[in-house]
Formats: structure tokens, sequence, C-alpha cells
């Protein structure tokens, strides 16, 4: 295959926006940090330590050829699947906010279900390149697809993380629609879908909690309702310009770790409407070149693995953002390349760096 540059303006707009992050992590983190760790810093530091690997890592990814992903990724997966079974394991899986999801030592620690996004993106896109002809049929198609995903899902699940398992099921989904899968079997599976949701909603209290929080966050304002209450009360002052950076009001103890799944009320706060829409405009951008690149993409394993990338980030963001709006129940499901996090940072500098290779081959 003939080989170009990477897509510079993919990579130029993911620095930025890694950029953005770094710097909005630490004004929306300094208070809490500093009142938790006697270090204003602390938070931001370990975010420009993990947005530093993550480049690494990235720079690394774009140099080696998209195909090793194809050959490797049922090794990835086995890998991906032996982790998550890992942090099952009491004394050995690490508990935070209730999810046993964490595997590490000390103040560092991975989160397996991140890393399994990616693999399992992989592992289908080699799977539909080699069986596209299949995926019309339930038994030899679908069927070996669904059991694998509904199987990491599960496992997932038993952590418990929905915000994750459900990006990664939504992303396999589309994938299967872009390979052709018939439109029936898409109907069976929403219909089996809201059955097992509605499951699993009901199964923990928690969850119950949340989804009568979305629907009225004012019926348990300093429980449930809290986080929601809060981002809206960050997201309403902003206006159009905002009130300027470190000049944020709900980062003083009012919105919860404000440097996680909700940085981007602080940024709408803080930068307003303007810098709000500017932020999803480059959100925007990175879905555009990534679908370009998969358009172009010399062979279908480069055009599925690009797809899923692209996928996986715009149902993230979508999420994202709609929970902290109000629009959605709160899932925990971190901003890509924004929130405080080292492995969903390093997740997506590694997936963007898999769109830079496909990119210096694309047609």
């Amino acid at each position: 295959m003939k080989k170009q540059t990477p897509d510079f303006f993919l990579f130029s707009v993911t620095m930025l926006l890694l950029a953005i992050g770094i710097i909005m992590v630490y004004s929306a983190s300094a208070i809490w940090a500093d009142y938790k760790f006697d270090d204003p810093f602390f938070f931001a530091k370990r975010q420009l330590l993990f947005a530093g690997l993550g480049i690494v890592a990235m720079l690394f990814v774009m140099q080696v050829d998209y195909w090793n992903w194809r050959s490797w990724s049922l090794v990835l997966l086995i890998v991906c699947f032996l982790l998550l079974v890992l942090v099952l394991i009491p004394g050995v899986g690490l508990v935070r906010g209730g999810a046993r999801s964490w595997l590490g030592v000390g103040a560092f620690s991975i989160q397996p279900s991140e890393f399994m996004k990616l693999a399992m993106i992989a592992f289908l896109a080699r799977f539909l390149a080699q069986r596209q002809k299949y995926i019309t049929q339930w038994r030899k198609g679908m069927l070996p697809v669904l059991g694998l995903v509904f199987l990491a899902f599960g496992m997932i699940m038993l952590q418990p993380d929905l915000g994750t398992g459900t990006v990664m099921v939504a992303t396999c989904m589309v994938m299967l629609f872009a390979a052709g899968a018939k439109i029936r079997h898409f109907i069976m599976l929403g219909l089996l879908g809201v059955v097992g949701f509605a499951g699993l909603v009901l199964s923990a209290p928690y969850r119950i909690k949340r989804i009568t929080s979305f629907m009225d966050p004012w019926s348990d304002p300093l429980g449930s309702g809290f986080q929601i209450i809060q981002s809206l009360y960050a997201i309403g002052p902003g206006g159009l310009l905002g009130l300027g950076i470190g000049q944020s009001r709900q980062k003083y103890f009012y919105l919860p770790e404000p440097q996680t799944d909700f940085i981007f009320s602080i940024v709408a706060e803080e930068l307003g409407f303007i810098g709000g829409v500017f932020v999803l405009l480059l959100f925007a951008i990175i879905l555009w070149r990534g679908i370009r690149i998969a358009l172009g993409a010399p062979d279908l394993y480069g055009a599925f693995i690009a797809l899923g990338i692209c996928t996986m980030i715009a149902v993230q963001v979508f999420i994202n953002i709609g929970v902290v709006t109000g629009l959605m129940p709160v899932t925990g499901i971190t901003l890509p390349f924004l929130s405080y996090g080292g492995s969903s940072l390093m997740l997506m500098l590694v997936a963007v760096g898999v769109l830079l290779n496909v990119s210096k081959h694309a047609k």
C-alpha cells in the first residue's frame, strides 16, 4: 500500500482539544486539589503526564501499519477479557465510586473496560472484513458477533459500569449496520435491548434513582439530582462569553469532582456558549476527518476500524454532553480528550493514532 503523510488536520485538532483539556482540568480541579492534596496542580500534573504518555503512544501507533491490529486483534481481545476477570477478583480489582473497575498499584491504575472498547473494535473490524458476506445471516454472521459483544458487556456490567458498556455496544451496532446487517435483526435487538435496559435499571436501586433524577432532578435536589442541578447552575451563568478561565463558581465544592465527567459544565461556565460550541466544533471536525479516512481506506479492515473509532468517540461525546445538559441520565462517561483520567485519555490518543495510520494509506 502506498504511504502518504498522516492527516495533519486531524492531528492538529486532537492536540488543540488536548491542550484545552489540560487547561480546563487545572481550572476545574484547582480548588478541590488544593483542599484535598494541598497542591492545586495535583490533577493537572497527572493529566499532563497522562497526555505525554498518550502522545508518545499515539505517535508510535501512527507509525505501525494498521494491519498489525488485524493480526493481533484476537490476542488483544483475549488479554482484555483476562483483565476484566482480574478486575472482578476481590483484593485485586480496585473499587472507586462503588465500581470495581480498576487494576493498579498505589496512585496509578488502569481501567481495562476502556481498553476493551478498542480491542473489540479491532477484532470486530477483522471479523466483518473477513465474513461480511455472512453478516445478513443470523447464525453465521450476527450471532457470533453478538455473543462476543454481550459477553464483554456482561463482564463490564459486573463491575458495574453501564456507561462504558453502552458505548462499546453502540459502537459495535453501528459497525454491524455499516457492514450490511439486516434491519429486522436490529429491530429485534432493539426490542430486546429495551427489555434488557429496563431489567438493568430495575435490578439496582441507584440506577432507578438516576432515572428518576433525570426525569425530575428537583425531586431529590440534595441526593440523586444534585449533580445535574449543579451542572445546569454552571452552564446557565456562563452566558455567551463565559465568566472567564478560572472564574467558575460551581467548582467551589458545589459540582462534585468537576474535572471528570462534568468538565463540559465548567467549560460552558468559564468559556460560555461560544466556548462550548467551539469545543463541539472540534469534535465534529474529528468525526468528519475520521469518516473521510474510513471512506478512503484501501481495504475493508481499514474502513471498519476507522469507522469504529469515529463511532466510539462520537457516542461518548453525545452521551457526555447529554448528561451534563440534563438530556440523559448520569452514566459516568468521560468527555474524550478533556476529562481527567489516564485510561480514557490514553485510549483515545491511541485510537487517534490508529486513524492517523489508516490516513497514511488512504486513497
